[in-house]
């Protein structure tokens, strides 16, 4: 089942903390933009309140919350109600997927990546966005995952654990940004991106066939 209940329900705490960490904010989105290709049809999966996909030029979003429908609407994506797993489109239909802060909810990293490459055409991209487990700040959330409504149900995942997911689904040929080296609440102006992984908290992954 989506794990939906923390969203519905503190949907407007989920929504202002991009606002009361937005140093850290601004660093993924400019991390973000590194990978997410400036033209094509794009789908964002678990498009929450719209808060990445939005500035980030895709056009389409589905999220398994009513509530972070209705906002990401307002921010002016076109939004289905849905699940990662099981995406009601056709393939071949969108020239860029993006999944951001998402893959940790999903029920089955195996089959929503394989739904990504489904939907995407032959030349299209998967961008992944996401906190490292083996990261500092991944580390962190880990040991108190209970006190967070949100992470308490999240299943954290490493680069290498999601490159193994990316290269069974058929992607071959990655690209790497990294950025947040200190904790969100610490950051004052937004950090540098950098490529490659392994040094900052926030990794994004272009995959591509």
């Amino acid at each position: 089942m989506p794990k939906t209940a923390p969203f519905e329900k503190h949907t407007e705490r989920y929504d202002e903390w991009f606002e009361e960490h937005d140093a850290a904010y601004q660093s993924e989105l400019a991390a973000l933009r590194r990978l997410v290709p400036s033209e094509g049809t794009g789908l964002e999966i678990g498009v929450g309140t719209g808060r990445f996909g939005a500035p980030l030029g895709i056009e389409f979003g589905i999220d398994p919350s009513s509530q972070m429908v209705e906002i990401a609407r307002e921010r002016g994506t076109e939004v289905v109600k849905g699940v990662a797993e099981h995406l009601p489109f056709t393939h071949d239909r969108f020239d860029t997927a993006l999944i951001v802060t998402t893959i940790c909810f999903v029920d089955d990293i195996q089959q929503t990546i394989s739904e990504a490459a489904r939907i995407l055409d032959a030349d299209g991209a998967l961008v992944i966005g996401y906190i490292d487990e083996d990261s500092p700040v991944g580390q962190i959330y880990v040991e108190k995952k209970e006190e967070n409504p949100f992470y308490r149900e999240a299943t954290f995942v490493s680069t290498d654990e999601l490159l193994d997911e990316l290269e069974a689904a058929g992607f071959t040929d990655f690209e790497f940004v990294q950025t947040i080296f200190q904790w969100p609440g610490e950051i004052d102006e937004p950090e540098s991106v950098e490529t490659g992984y392994g040094d900052g908290s926030f990794v994004g992954i272009r995959a591509t066939r």
